[in-house]
């Protein structure tokens, strides 16, 4: 199923270049803008979980650099059945995460600083398994494709407002402010229809790979109130790449407070203490992540 979704996905983000190309350029805009988007579409599917991580300085550690965290997320991944991740830390205050790759042998988790200083470990244990789960439901693919393609559509708008033919071949201004403006919101309309639905399932696969519900359901209450007061000014400058994260990272200024990239954190919440009282909302099974040498919040994540 999310293989039929992906190519949906990249079909109408396809069809949406094409349409740019037409309002900016005719039929020669519309031929040039599908060859960019073929070209986009392949590059995006062997890079997008690269241009991501650069969007955001992510660096890559190991248990070297930052043995904590990596021992984490390896002991989330065996609980989770998956091969071990790429592990990277994005230097930034805001409490936040996300992960990318085309595939489960191909991805990436990356955790800002300000997660690991803000959140126990406990409630980094769940972010990091909501994480694994989009890896192993393969949403990865689609969420870093459809950030990569709507950020594209986005620079094509801008650039044909700037550019837009000479003379006679210009577009009617009016044609040109509206493509320039609506063509990033439609793009961003088709990842968001995709992206809030897979929170969810995430959501509760996560709580039980990290072997209980309540502690996602804490870090997630945690990371939207340091949301709301500490910017992310990567986030601000690639708002294609916000549904990527495990909690909507942009301020809520501009353009980007029309649509929602996410279920409400307090459905979320309430979804997990649903689970929470399937399975019992008991602390993790034996091997869980309560560590004897952990220091607690602001530990030594590296």
């Amino acid at each position: 199923m999310n293989v039929l979704k992906t190519a949906l996905l990249l079909a109408g983000l396809t069809a949406l270049f094409g349409a740019v190309g037409l309002l900016l350029g005719g039929g020669r805009g519309m031929a040039v803008a599908l060859g960019i988007a073929a070209l986009t579409n392949l590059y995006a599917y062997w890079r997008s979980d690269s241009l991501a991580l650069a969007a955001h300085d992510a660096r890559e550690i190991d248990a070297r650099t930052a043995p904590d965290l990596f021992a984490l997320v390896r002991d989330l991944a065996s609980r989770a059945g998956l091969p071990m991740p790429r592990v990277y830390l994005i230097d930034s205050p805001q409490p936040n995460a996300f992960a990318t790759g085309r595939n489960p042998r191909n991805a990436a988790v990356a955790a800002t600083t300000g997660l690991l200083s803000a959140l126990s470990r406990e409630e980094v244990a769940g972010v990091m398994a909501h994480e694994l789960a989009h890896i192993r439901n393969r949403d990865t693919l689609t969420m870093t494709v459809s950030a990569t393609l709507a950020g594209a559509i986005a620079t094509l708008a801008q650039f044909g407002f700037l550019f837009g033919g000479r003379g006679e071949a210009r577009p009617n201004p009016l044609v040109l402010i509206g493509t320039t403006l609506l063509a990033p919101i439609a793009a961003m309309i088709v990842q968001f229809a995709i992206s809030r639905s897979r929170e969810y399932a995430a959501d509760r696969e996560g709580g039980l790979i990290c072997g209980n519900p309540l502690w996602l359901a804490s870090a997630l209450q945690r990371i939207e109130a340091g949301v709301a007061h500490v910017p992310s000014p990567s986030a601000e400058s690639h708002p294609a790449t916000a549904p990527l994260f495990i909690v909507n990272p942009l301020s809520g200024r501009g353009l980007d407070t029309l649509f929602s990239t996410h279920p409400a954190t307090a459905k979320r919440v309430a979804a997990l203490h649903r689970l929470a009282g399937e399975v019992g909302g008991a602390p993790a099974r034996a091997g869980g992540f309560r560590d004897a040498h952990w220091t607690g919040r602001g530990g030594p994540w590296g």
